[in-house]
């Protein structure tokens, strides 16, 4: 089931959508800079639900149908859209959810793990980074490539946006630059640009204003406090946030894995990859055999078929939908299984102010 709407969240209008069975366990997607919820795409979000996942995607503010402040004027910090993220949760009345952030996604959802653990499941980090890109103020990570770096230069001159077409163009000519060639569908990006821009209230906002937001400080140094099982996905061939980044990530946060799409881009997940991105992301938000075997059997009891359970159970393992990877299984050996969450504090909604984040 499907369903998308205006809620208010923190005193301000987001447009949320789910997808899935609000019973199965909540995976909270959150875009990068500039993105609306069209870049988690129709067929993406419907396979997780399929895995039984609850699927959340949102407009962050001054994208898509969410609240606009004008091109120039942003009236938020990234301090706001991470507390967005826990409140996009209190809106649909969720005490926690698996958070799944690319990008600056990734930044938002690191600053929420730390300030706010008791609403975070599990954390998954696609094509981020632990400070931003390197360079002089972040000497040990590897610079965004030089290629990248002179298209923004190239860039920065007056953009039209009440020209539909030439907007079009842009967003297409940007993501070409961040993605791998071998990776880059200028057809289906283009359709999707095509959609981001008739449905978004105000474009020029949109592409602009979340890059002129206060950032606030960097959360680097608290990343060895992230309790949630965490799993880092990065493209090897990303200009923007080079694999270093990724591997900074993995080794900061405690007992984080480290999954890399080789050749891909700094993009979103490649539909030829969804076959390895969407199970990983399934298996690390399972939460273990245990959980998977009591939410099977719960629904099971509930609709009058107590041994239906077990058949679900076989069928979900041979399809690969949750079962932990062979490094992952019980007594491998090698990466240990996580059957159980972690102990967290009980969760107080819109509570604490969230930590710092990290700043470009």
């Amino acid at each position: 089931m499907s369903s998308d709407r205006i809620l208010s969240v923190n005193g301000v209008d987001l447009c949320v959508e789910t997808i899935g069975d609000a019973r199965d366990p909540a995976m909270l997607l959150i875009g990068g800079a500039a993105s609306p919820m069209d870049w988690w795409e129709d067929e993406f979000c419907q396979r997780l639900a399929a895995g039984g996942r609850f699927v959340i995607r949102y407009d962050s503010r001054d994208t898509g149908r969410s609240v606009t402040y004008g091109a120039g004027a942003p009236q938020y910090t990234a301090m706001d859209l991470a507390a967005d993220a826990v409140g996009v949760l209190d809106a649909l009345g969720l005490r926690s959810a698996h958070f799944v952030g690319i990008s600056m996604g990734g930044a938002l959802a690191q600053r929420v793990a730390i300030g706010h653990p008791d609403r975070v499941d599990s954390l998954v980090l696609i094509s981020t980074s632990p400070a931003g890109p390197g360079g002089p103020g972040n000497p040990d990570l590897p610079p965004m490539s030089d290629e990248l770096q002179a298209s923004f230069a190239a860039e920065a001159r007056a953009q039209d946006w009440s020209d539909r077409a030439a907007v079009v163009d842009y967003i297409v000519a940007s993501e070409r630059r961040s993605a791998a060639r071998e990776h880059f569908d200028e057809a289906r990006v283009r359709v999707l640009a095509e959609r981001i821009v008739d449905r978004t209230t105000d474009i020029a906002a949109s592409m602009t204003n979340h890059w002129l937001i206060e950032g606030g400080e960097p959360v680097r140094a608290r990343l060895g406090e992230v309790i949630a099982p965490t799993l880092v996905i990065h493209g090897t061939a990303d200009p923007l946030f080079p694999y270093g980044h990724a591997e900074a990530l993995a080794r900061e946060i405690p007992r984080a894995e480290l999954l890399p799409l080789d050749g891909v881009g700094h993009q979103m997940p490649p539909r030829a990859l969804w076959t390895t991105v969407i199970p990983a992301l399934l298996r690390h938000t399972s939460g273990g055999w245990e959980e998977v075997e009591d939410r099977l059997a719960s629904r099971s009891i509930a609709a009058g078929d107590p041994t239906g359970w077990f058949d679900r159970l076989y069928a979900a393992s041979s399809a690969a939908a949750w079962a932990p990877t062979p490094s992952m299984s019980p007594g491998s050996g090698t990466t240990p299984w996580r059957s159980t969450s972690p102990r967290r504090p009980s969760a107080s909604p819109g509570s604490d102010t969230l930590g710092p984040a990290w700043t470009t």
